[in-house]
């Protein structure tokens, strides 16, 4: 690890160096220098107190890093989603442990992030600070004395500032906004703690050092018991894993919702624009987080999502949207920031205006849902059942109309994707029918399918292109269809050479754009390299799989996550962090690797 310095704080720092940790309800982000530079409070999808990943000058951030020149090395303790940095000074060597606390019987009923530091060798000074911002410009932060205590407000939000030892200064401003610092320093087998807790429109939780110091340690055993009933010993077990860890902090424990991303508007190119909110829920990404967590054999998370997610579509029906709010609502447009954006590429929003959009493909996801919950012995309810009756007699009549396909693009056309996804809920459909667990008439959906699928061979598929193309009409490639291997429409010689095509001219070595076009407006898209190692191994091509995928399980950050995208030309991440979709293509690619694959094929990954 090259040498850091305090100058590594500057603005806009690279996105490989921050590391998610979070309690169930809310993300932080820490970056390599000990900054941590965006948590909501208090929840995920909050307007953001602590947001200098996108606001430089008015964000707020908490500051725990050396006073002097120092290297770090960082790494999450085994089988949790704690992380620990280790900062080495010419004059010692110090260790931060960063956890979200979660309580005796789960979460918190505060949010409380505890920065534990121990000296490790000789001595290191450390300065802290923390500096709540103006939640995007929408609020004034101010301190409150409280009797010897000071509270830091924003809103309605309350944080207190509390721990041992830590050297609290007597300044309430830095640089003129309101704050809370100091300096410490640690010697070998000294102990420190900073904490931070916070409440929003309720009565303030002030820590007590000794509980929180406990709270560490029961944090880490938590994530432990969570880590001991995932099952899988499969190839790349350490990749899945920790991809398993980073989702479970995208599942917003009081409603059952995964989340797309822990972040809003990191932007796809220097241009802005794309500059998208990831904070809220996709039925795509519950579809493919369901088949993992199955087979992780992790059953409450799963029960809670599909549950979640069948009780919203009853409350906003009868149409499927792409999208809902964490706590189950419908997206209200977009709303913008008067702030600069990472690096000053904006906007900042909140929102997503995908929200209304017909997209076909998504019915596939939502009977891939239920299909993986009954076949692993699960029963559904009467009035999950006839919704999914209803959803298929709507998919009928719905596949022959255009949408917006599933990269949400404002163009409708007749995406080819979207038609394969159309059939595979069709066949998902006919499947549970056939288990009796819905109701329905799947002789019309059997003959539907066969349309649809004389549809795709007719219209989908381009001798001229010699793959499956985007739309009818054109010759530009989609790296969705690659998702039609692992949902078997095709795992023949035509979705082969389609990969050989999209390798030709959307690859990046084992990285892949979106679609025809993509490599002069954004990044190289990280769910699409996946899926085109799982659609390699499902073709028969498995040296090929296997290759791609020695190669993508490396390009994570130094502790394993992904973001949305990664530059071809210097690895660098672009949009949002951690990304759900990315993480389920790695596991999911895993998976169908592990059932394809021969064993003396894949060796001892």
């Amino acid at each position: 690890m090259p040498a850091t310095t305090r100058d590594a704080s500057a603005p806009g720092a690279d996105l490989r160096t921050y590391a998610p940790i979070g309690d169930g309800r809310t993300v932080a982000l820490v970056g390599r220098n000990g900054r941590v530079d965006w948590m909501p409070l208090p929840n995920l999808d909050s307007t953001p107190v602590f947001a200098r990943l996108l606001d430089d000058e008015t964000g707020g951030c908490i500051d725990l890093e050396p006073v002097d020149e120092y290297t770090v090395t960082r790494r999450y303790v085994a089988d949790t989603n704690v992380l620990v940095t280790t900062f080495t000074t010419a004059a010692g060597r110090a260790r931060v442990t960063d956890t979200m606390v979660t309580g005796v019987a789960g979460r918190l009923p505060w949010a409380e992030l505890a920065r534990r530091i121990e000296g490790v060798s000789g001595t290191v000074e450390f300065a802290w600070a923390v500096t709540p911002g103006t939640r995007l410009q929408t609020a004034g932060p101010w301190i409150e004395h409280v009797g010897d205590r000071r509270i830091l407000r924003v809103g309605a939000t309350s944080l207190a500032v509390d721990g041992e030892e830590h050297g609290e200064s007597d300044a309430d401003e830095i640089d003129g906004r309101p704050s809370v610092s100091g300096r410490f320093t640690t010697s070998e087998d000294s102990r420190h703690l900073l904490v931070i807790s916070a409440t929003d429109a309720e009565p303030l939780h002030f820590p007590v050092p000794a509980n929180v110091q406990r709270g560490i340690d029961r944090t880490i055993d938590q994530w432990r018991l969570w880590s001991r009933e995932f099952g899988y010993d499969g190839p790349w077990a350490p990749h899945v894993q920790r991809s398993a860890l980073a989702l479970k902090l995208l599942v917003y424990a009081p409603t059952g919702a995964i989340a797309a991303a822990a972040t809003t508007s990191l932007p796809e190119n220097p241009r802005g624009g794309k500059n998208w909110e990831y904070r809220l829920a996709w039925v795509r990404d519950l579809a493919y987080t369901a088949r993992a967590l199955v087979r992780f054999g992790l059953r409450e998370e799963t029960h809670a999502s599909i549950s979640w997610l069948v009780r919203t579509i009853r409350e906003h029906g009868p149409d499927l949207h792409v999208m809902y709010d964490l706590r189950g609502g419908l997206i209200d447009g977009t709303r913008e920031f008067d702030v600069d954006g990472w690096r000053g590429i904006g906007p900042v929003v909140a929102g997503n205006p995908a929200n209304d959009q017909l997209q076909l493909g998504v019915y596939g996801d939502l009977f891939s849902i239920c299909r993986t919950y009954v076949d692993t012995g699960n029963v559904l309810d009467t009035d999950t059942g006839r919704l999914l009756a209803n959803m298929a007699d709507r998919t009928c009549d719905l596949w022959r109309n255009p949408d917006s396909g599933m990269w949400e693009l404002g163009d409708l056309q007749h995406y080819t994707s979207s038609k394969m996804g159309c059939w595979q809920a069709l066949r998902d459909a006919v499947h549970l029918a056939e288990l009796g667990v819905i109701p329905g008439t799947p002789e019309r959906w059997r003959g539907e399918m066969a349309r649809i699928e004389e549809w795709v061979h007719q219209h989908g598929w381009s001798d001229e292109a010699g793959a499956y193309v985007m739309h009818p009409g054109t010759t530009d490639l989609d790296a969705s269809v690659l998702l039609h291997a692992e949902s078997g429409f095709d795992r023949g010689e035509r979705m082969s050479r389609t990969i050989d095509r999209l390798t030709e001219e959307l690859g990046a070595g084992p990285l892949l754009y979106r679609y025809t076009g993509m490599d002069h407006e954004e990044h190289t898209f990280v769910a699409c390299a996946f899926w085109r190692a799982g659609a390699l191994a499902c073709v028969g091509r498995h040296e090929e799989a296997l290759a791609a995928m020695d190669d993508l399980v490396t390009r994570g950050s130094d502790v394993g996550i992904y973001a949305e995208m990664i530059s071809e030309h210097d690895g660098a991440f672009w949009g949002n962090l951690p990304q759900a979709l990315s993480h389920l293509a790695l596991i999911n690619a895993a998976l169908t690797m592990e059932q394809l694959v021969p064993a003396e094929v894949l060796g001892d990954r």
